[in-house]
C-alpha cells in the first residue's frame, strides 16, 4: 500500500516554527498547546513517515495546475494580487507584456485598464485558460529565458509570482529589460526570499494522499538589485506585502492553524518591485 506523503514532517515543522517565533514571548497557554499537539500527534500510530513530496519541473506542476488554479485558494496571490494592480493603474494605455501569464488573471486587468496585452507563458494548459479568459488579449507561448516578444516594443512589463522557478534571476531580467522600450515600466512580484528560507517548498495536493512542488529558488535582495542593475534597469519602489492569515490548499497547515498563522505572522510572502527603463 502507497504510503502518504510526509504530512508529519510539515506539521511538526510548522509547530516547531511557531514555537521558535514565541519562545520567548509567547502566551503559556500557546506554548504548552503546541508542545502538546506536538506531542499527540508524533504519538498518533498513523502518523508515522510517509512518501516524499513529488517535485514537478513548471511544465508538468502548471500542466496539473491549469484546470483547477483559479478556483484554489492562495495566500501568496491574495496579497500580491492588489499591490500589482495599484501599480498597474498608473500606467497610461498602451502596450503590456504579461509574462508568465498563466491563467491571465493580470492579463485581464491590463485588457480591462486599456492596454494592448500581450501573454506569454510555456504551458499550453495555462495558455488555453488565459484564452477563454480573456480573448480581448494575444497570447504567446514563450520562455522567460526566451520571450517570443520584439525589442523595445512594449510601454509595461509585468511578471507574476514565477522568477523564483529560476535557478538564475539574470537572463529573466535581461529578457524583461530587453522588451521594453525606453521610459517603459516594469513591475515584478515574486516569493520574498524570507518566506521561500522559511517554508522551503509550497506543497499543493496533486492527488489523493500525494503532494507536489513545483521548485521554489531564494533570490536575496542583493541578487534582485545585481540583476537590476546589470539589465540597465532603475528600482522606483519596493513593496513586501506581510502574511494576510490565509492559509494554502494544501491541508496540512489547516490540522494545526493556530500554529501556522503563529509561524507566519509578520512575515512578508511577497516582494513587489517596480523599475523603470532609462530614456
Amino acid at each position: 500500500m502507497e504510503r502518504k506523503a510526509r504530512f508529519r514532517e510539515l506539521v511538526l515543522g510548522i509547530e516547531g516554527l511557531a514555537l521558535l517565533r514565541q519562545a520567548t514571548d509567547g502566551d503559556e497557554a500557546f506554548l504548552r498547546a503546541r508542545v502538546d499537539e506536538i506531542r499527540e500527534f508524533v504519538n498518533k500510530p498513523s502518523s508515522g513517515g510517509g512518501k516524499p513530496l513529488d517535485e514537478l519541473d513548471p511544465a508538468a506542476g502548471y500542466a496539473t495546475w491549469a484546470s483547477i488554479y483559479d478556483s484554489l485558494p492562495n495566500a501568496f496571490i491574495a496579497v500580491e494580487q492588489p499591490v500589482v494592480h495599484r501599480l498597474v493603474e498608473r500606467s497610461p494605455a498602451g502596450v503590456a507584456l504579461d509574462a508568465a501569464c498563466g491563467t491571465g488573471r493580470h492579463t485581464g486587468a491590463l485588457v480591462a485598464r486599456g492596454h494592448r496585452a500581450i501573454g506569454v507563458d510555456q504551458s499550453p494548459e495555462m495558455l488555453s485558460v488565459a484564452r477563454d479568459k480573456v480573448p480581448a488579449a494575444e497570447f504567446r507561448a514563450g520562455d522567460l529565458e526566451k520571450l517570443p516578444v520584439d525589442d523595445g516594443s512594449v510601454d509595461l512589463a509585468l511578471c507574476a509570482l514565477a522568477l523564483t522557478h529560476l535557478a538564475d534571476l539574470r537572463p529573466g531580467v535581461r529578457e524583461l529589460a530587453r522588451t521594453l522600450r525606453p521610459g517603459g515600466r516594469l513591475i515584478i512580484s515574486d516569493l520574498h526570499p524570507m518566506m521561500v528560507l522559511l517554508q522551503g517548498q509550497a506543497p499543493f495536493v496533486s492527488g489523493p494522499g500525494r503532494l507536489a512542488f513545483v521548485r521554489n529558488h531564494v533570490h536575496l535582495t542583493g541578487q534582485y538589485l545585481t540583476a537590476f542593475a546589470d539589465a540597465g534597469l532603475v528600482v522606483t519602489s519596493c513593496t513586501e506585502p506581510l502574511f494576510n492569515g490565509q492559509l494554502p490548499p494544501s491541508g496540512f497547515e489547516e490540522q494545526v492553524a493556530e500554529a501556522a498563522r503563529a509561524a507566519w505572522d509578520g512575515i512578508p510572502s511577497v516582494v513587489v518591485w517596480e523599475l523603470e527603463k532609462p530614456l
